[in-house]
């Protein structure tokens, strides 16, 4: 298990290597000079002695490599910079707001396993029956429709026509309703349909017709033998849609005004906050590596099938 981590975490040095180059040469080439952008932005003069003046701040006067070895020497130290709207450093405001998106993508992934996982197990086991087929209908309508028109449904029927919840806004709890159910929306289809299918593959194996052979009944075979084997190849889903959660709530925040990181960066994108993307691909970049990591982990430790593979490659 230790060499199994130690060659994990070997392997992501250059991975992660590769993402703060490529984030760093995106931002470095835009068509606009940081300088002038950051001057602007605080509705100053952007005269080319201020210019010059914040050229030399931001060490962009430097050669591109000195720059990027720099900029990554901070980001190890987790000094992304100041931001140039705020003034604030940049880790300062993603603290700042990271409680938000966690709440959210929380509540998001609570609502996703609670609805999915009774609703997957019931198609499988009453398999082309109707509650089935009207499931696979629900679950095809929930993924041909994107999260941001779920949003504007729920917001129409909810808020505009029964005046039950609020629109936008943190801070009650009926606030986290809305954008927690339109976030939730598209991993609930995936959910129901991996663990239908996987259960369904299950239930064709040899070991549950030995176990109706001996006389089980039904019901401990599919919660006791069924559902565990199948979780096995859901853990990876669930593991890698934390990240997910985490790095797509930018459309969900902004259509709910909710207060997280999605929010910040949206904000930074339209003012050219260049130190807010930065930081902003360069987390989100390592918050999948991360949680990849940890889901290869799992998978390592409880499926044997996984393990032997793993150590053959």
């Amino acid at each position: 298990m230790k060499t199994y981590i130690l060659k994990r975490l070997l392997a992501m040095i250059p991975i992660v290597m590769a993402i703060t180059f490529v984030s760093f040469v995106l931002i470095s080439f835009v068509p606009s000079d940081p300088a002038e952008v950051a001057i602007r932005v605080n509705d100053a003069v952007a005269t080319p002695e201020a210019i010059e003046l914040t050229r030399a701040e931001l060490g962009l006067d430097d050669p591109f490599l000195v720059r990027y070895v720099t900029w990554v020497i901070k980001s190890v130290q987790l000094d992304f910079g100041h931001s140039f709207v705020s003034k604030q450093p940049v880790l300062d405001e993603f603290l700042r707001v990271l409680p938000a998106t966690l709440q959210l993508a929380g509540a998001s992934l609570l609502i996703s396993m609670i609805v999915s996982l009774p609703i997957g197990i019931l198609s499988a086991v009453y398999h082309n029956r109707l509650f089935d087929r009207v499931m696979r209908t629900v679950v095809f309508l929930g993924t041909a429709m994107p999260s941001y028109w779920i949003a504007l449904l729920l917001i129409w029927l909810f808020s505009v026509k029964l005046n039950l919840l609020p629109t936008s806004g943190k801070g009650e709890f009926k606030q986290l309703i809305l954008p927690a159910i339109a976030l939730s929306s598209t991993y609930i289809s995936t959910y129901i349909r991996l663990i239908r299918n996987n259960m369904l593959d299950n239930m064709s194996e040899n070991y549950v017709l030995y176990a109706h052979v001996r006389g089980l009944r039904q019901r401990y075979i599919v919660l006791k033998h069924v559902l565990k084997n199948s979780l096995h190849s859901c853990i990876t889903a669930f593991g890698m849609t934390i990240a997910q959660l985490i790095a797509g709530t930018f459309v969900i925040e902004t259509i709910f005004a909710w207060p997280g990181i999605g929010a910040l960066c949206v904000s930074a994108i339209f003012n050219r906050d260049y130190p807010i993307i930065q930081a902003y691909i360069l987390m989100m970049a390592v918050i999948f590596i991360v949680c990849n990591l940890i889901v290869d982990i799992i998978n390592y430790s409880i499926d044997p099938r996984t393990r032997k593979g793993l150590d053959a490659t």
